[in-house]
């Protein structure tokens, strides 16, 4: 599992969200080839993105390679509302952070205004995954997805409260690695890991 590489909203901390669709800059398109050399060995039997441009150019090197991809709006980035696109200011930073706080003490089914709640991405995350599941002839998998949705999608894998969404570090094309140990247990292997980026 991956999340996408950089935009140019990541890079002025501006709020993307399912809203924005916006593209890779340079050093995101840099970050695409960089894990494309690091891990186009691997023979992934599918490659599952959201339905936003910065996952599938993240992934268009493994494409272009021919393999097979679905995309899938489940893993769309969760809906930051009247957030998406503004400008970082301290206002926006305390709303930002309080939400957070309130997500973290269990208050999921909060959002900012116009937006989606937690609960509600893990609703529609949860109809993708069992999507993926049951398609028992892939063993080895690529999903590309965005760093809320990547947070709350681990909780769901890893059978963790969505409260614990923030224990899950991310950044652009960062890497996990989950391996299933059960039919219905997950691991992590590799944890926000960055080293093909070097």
């Amino acid at each position: 599992m991956i999340r996408h590489g950089e935009t140019d909203y990541n890079k002025n901390g501006i709020i993307q969200g399912s809203g924005i669709n916006s593209n890779l800059n340079e050093n995101g398109l840099l970050q695409a080839k960089l894990f494309h050399l690091a891990y186009r060995h691997i023979k992934f039997d599918k490659i599952y993105i959201s339905e936003l441009n910065r996952t599938y150019q993240s992934v268009f090197p493994f494409i272009n390679d021919g393999f097979e991809y679905e995309k899938m709006h489940e893993l769309n980035e969760i809906n930051w509302g009247m957030m998406e696109g503004a400008m970082p200011t301290k206002v926006n930073q305390i709303h930002y952070n309080q939400m957070i706080e309130d997500w973290k003490s269990g208050f999921l089914d909060k959002c900012v205004e116009n937006g989606e709640s937690p609960a509600k991405l893990a609703n529609r995350q949860k109809a993708g995954f069992e999507k993926i599941m049951k398609k028992h002839n892939e063993n080895t998998i690529l999903i590309c997805m965005h760093g809320r949705a990547l947070r709350s999608f681990l909780c769901l894998m890893l059978k963790l409260p969505l409260s614990k969404m923030e224990d899950f570090k991310h950044s652009n094309f960062c890497l996990y690695i989950l391996k299933q140990k059960t039919e219905t247990e997950f691991e992590i292997l590799l944890e926000n890991s960055i080293e093909h980026l070097w």
